[in-house]
C-alpha cells in the first residue's frame, strides 16, 4: 500500500513538475509577444507641426500652409506635401484624415471576413507584432517619424488590433505578406516600357498595372500625391490615405519606379517592405546605378521586381531582388517586359522563379505583352493605354473577363503611364483602368505657389477617353457576374447558371457554379460545372488541381 503511495505520489510530482514547466513556458511567451507589442514610436525633435489645423477653403478643398488637398473633377483626390518628414506626415493625416480613417475601415472590413473571430482578431495583434519584430529596424528613423505623423490621425476604434502608430506601420507591409503567403492569391501586376525606335517619337514610355486588390471601396479613392520634401527630390505617387510608400511613381529628375511581385518562400519575419525600398529610391536616385545602391542596402522579406526607368539613362532596367540577393536586368534593347517572374542571368533559373514560370499567369502574360508589343508598332501613350485594358489572351483569344492570364485582370487599384523625358504622367480613373486617363505634367506641379480652390492642375488637352468597352453588353455582363459572385460570398441564393451565362468563357464562373452546387449536394450539377472549367483556360496550375481534386470528390459521393 505504501509502495503504491509513493509511485502515485511521485507520478504526481513528476505531472507537476511537467505542468509548470508548461505554465512557466506559457508564461514566458505570453510575456515575450506582450512585450513585442507595446509601441515604440519615434522621438521627433520639433513635434510643433501637431498644432496645426487645417482650413477648408471650399468643400472638401483643405490647406496647412502651403499644402493642399481635394478631390479633382476626374474623381481622383490630389495632395501636395512639403517639410520635414514629421511635419509631412502630420499635414498628410491631418489633410486627408477621412481617407486615413475609411482606407483602415476598408482595411480592416477583411479582415473580419477573414478572421470572424474577435478574440483571434484581438491575438492576431500579437501574432503581427511578433512577425514584424524587426520591422523597426528596417525602416529608416525618417519614414518612421513620417508614419508616426500621419498615425495622429487614425481612429482609436481599432486600438484592439494595435497602437494607431503600431497600425499604420505596419501596414506598409502588406503588399509584401499578401504576396508572401501562397494561401492568398498572388494576382500579377504587368508593366513594360518602350524609347528610342520602339518609341513612335523616340522617347520613353512606361506603363503598369497595379493589380493589388483589398476590394472595391479601398481602390475606390485614389490619392495622386505630390510630395516636396525638405531632403532628396520631389516626386509623386498614386496612393491612398494612411500610406507613404511607392508602388507607382516618379521624381523630377525622371526616374520612375513600378513594383511587381515574385515568387516568394514563406518568411519568418519582416524587413524592410518593397513599397518604402521604392519610396527611397524615387526620393534620392536620379538614375538607375543611384537606385540600385539604395535596393542593395535595404534587406526586403519577400522577392520583387522593381522597374525603374530613367530619364538621365536613356533606359529602363529591372533591379530583381530576393531576401537574400539581387540581379539586374537590362534588356540592352530599346524595350522592356516585366511580369511576375525574374529575367535577370543569376535568379532565372532558381527553383522557386523556374516553379513561378511552370506554375502562375506569368510566363502567359509575358508572352501575350510581347506579341501586343510587336503587334502594335511604334508605341504611344495611347497604345500603351490601350495594352493596359487589353481583356484577352494569346492571339487574341477570349478566356473569360477577369482571368489572371490576361493583361486587365479586372482588379487594378490603379493602372499609369510614365513620359520620364517629358516629366508627364497618366493617372487611371475608375472603374480600374478603363475610365478616362489623366495627364499630370510634374514641371507644372512642382512649379505651382500653393493652390487656389478651382485651379485645375490636369492637362485636359492630353486626357485619354475611357475604353469604350465600358458601353459593350459584355462589360455589363460582367458587372452582372460580380454582383452573383457577391451573392455567393454573402451566403445568399443565386441561379448558378446566371454565372456562366453572364461569363461563359471564365473558367471561375463554372468552380464557383461548382462549388455552390456542391454546397447544396447536388452532386452530379456540381461534377458537370467543374468538368466544364478543365475545357476552360485556367490561370495557375494549383486552380488546375482544385479543379480535379473536386471532381475526385463529386465522383466518390456519387459513388463512381
Amino acid at each position: 500500500m505504501r509502495k503504491k503511495k509513493t509511485m502515485l505520489q511521485k507520478l504526481l510530482k513528476g505531472f507537476l513538475y511537467v505542468f509548470s514547466g508548461f505554465v512557466a513556458l506559457f508564461l514566458i511567451l505570453a510575456i515575450y509577444l506582450y512585450c513585442v507589442a507595446i509601441d515604440y514610436p519615434p522621438k521627433p525633435k520639433d513635434i510643433s507641426s501637431e498644432q496645426l489645423q487645417r482650413s477648408e477653403l471650399s468643400p472638401g478643398f483643405y490647406t496647412i500652409k502651403n499644402n493642399w488637398f481635394r478631390k479633382s473633377k476626374s474623381g481622383l483626390y490630389e495632395l501636395y506635401v512639403e517639410g520635414q518628414p514629421f511635419e509631412r506626415g502630420v499635414i498628410n493625416g491631418k489633410l486627408t484624415k477621412e481617407q486615413v480613417v475609411k482606407q483602415e475601415d476598408y482595411f480592416t472590413s477583411q479582415i473580419v471576413k477573414m478572421v470572424p473571430s474577435k478574440f483571434y482578431r484581438s491575438f492576431l495583434k500579437y501574432f503581427v507584432a511578433w512577425f514584424n519584430r524587426d520591422l523597426s529596424k528596417n525602416v529608416t528613423e525618417e519614414y518612421k517619424e513620417e508614419i508616426y505623423g500621419i498615425s495622429q490621425s487614425a481612429s482609436d476604434k481599432y486600438k484592439y488590433i494595435g497602437s494607431n502608430y503600431q497600425r499604420i506601420f505596419n501596414y506598409h507591409g502588406a503588399h509584401d505578406i499578401g504576396h508572401a503567403l501562397q494561401g492568398m492569391a498572388l494576382v500579377g501586376c504587368t508593366s513594360f516600357g518602350t524609347w528610342d525606335a520602339r518609341s513612335q517619337d523616340g522617347t520613353m514610355i512606361i506603363g503598369r498595372n497595379f493589380d493589388f486588390y483589398v476590394n472595391d471601396d479601398f481602390a475606390r479613392d485614389k490619392i495622386v500625391a505630390f510630395y516636396n520634401p525638405a531632403q532628396g527630390y520631389k516626386f509623386m505617387t498614386v496612393t491612398w490615405g494612411g500610406f507613404i510608400g511607392a508602388v507607382s511613381g516618379m521624381n523630377e529628375q525622371g526616374l520612375s519606379i513600378t513594383i511587381n511581385a515574385a515568387k516568394s518562400t514563406l518568411p519568418t519575419g519582416a524587413a524592410t517592405p518593397v513599397s518604402l525600398v521604392a519610396r527611397e529610391i524615387l526620393q534620392y536616385a536620379k538614375n538607375v546605378n543611384e537606385a540600385l545602391q539604395i535596393a542593395k542596402k535595404r534587406k526586403m522579406f519577400v522577392s520583387e521586381s522593381l522597374l525603374i526607368g530613367s530619364a538621365n539613362d536613356k533606359k529602363a532596367v529591372v533591379i530583381e531582388k530576393t531576401p537574400t540577393t539581387y540581379d539586374v536586368y537590362d534588356p540592352n534593347s530599346n524595350y522592356i517586359v516585366c511580369t511576375n517572374h525574374f529575367q535577370g542571368n543569376s535568379l532565372v533559373h532558381t527553383k522557386e522563379n523556374i516553379e513561378q514560370m511552370n506554375n502562375s499567369a506569368s510566363f502567359y502574360r509575358y508572352n501575350h505583352l510581347m506579341d501586343l508589343l510587336k503587334n502594335n508598332g511604334k508605341n504611344t501613350v495611347q497604345k500603351t493605354i490601350d495594352i493596359l485594358r487589353d481583356t484577352k489572351g494569346l492571339n487574341n483569344a477570349n478566356i473569360g473577363i477577369g482571368n489572371e492570364k490576361s493583361i486587365n485582370q479586372f482588379v487594378a487599384h490603379h493602372s499609369i503611364v510614365f513620359e520620364p523625358q517629358k516629366l508627364k504622367v497618366w493617372v487611371s480613373t475608375s472603374p480600374w483602368q478603363l475610365g478616362e486617363f489623366v495627364c499630370y505634367d510634374l514641371k507644372k506641379v512642382f512649379a505651382l505657389k500653393g493652390m487656389k480652390k478651382d485651379q485645375e492642375i490636369i492637362d485636359s488637352n492630353l486626357t485619354i477617353p475611357p475604353d469604350t468597352f465600358l458601353n459593350t453588353r459584355i462589360y455589363k455582363n460582367f458587372v452582372a457576374y460580380r454582383n452573383i459572385v457577391q451573392r455567393v460570398n454573402d451566403d445568399k441564393k443565386i441561379d448558378p447558371d446566371s454565372l456562366i451565362i453572364n461569363n461563359p468563357q471564365y473558367y471561375n464562373a463554372y468552380i464557383v457554379a461548382g462549388d455552390y452546387s456542391f454546397k447544396l449536394k447536388q452532386f452530379n450539377k456540381a461534377l458537370g460545372y467543374y468538368q466544364h472549367a478543365l475545357t476552360k483556360v485556367i490561370a495557375t496550375k494549383e486552380e488546375e488541381a482544385s479543379v480535379k481534386q473536386k471532381i475526385t470528390k463529386c465522383n466518390k459521393k456519387l459513388g463512381v
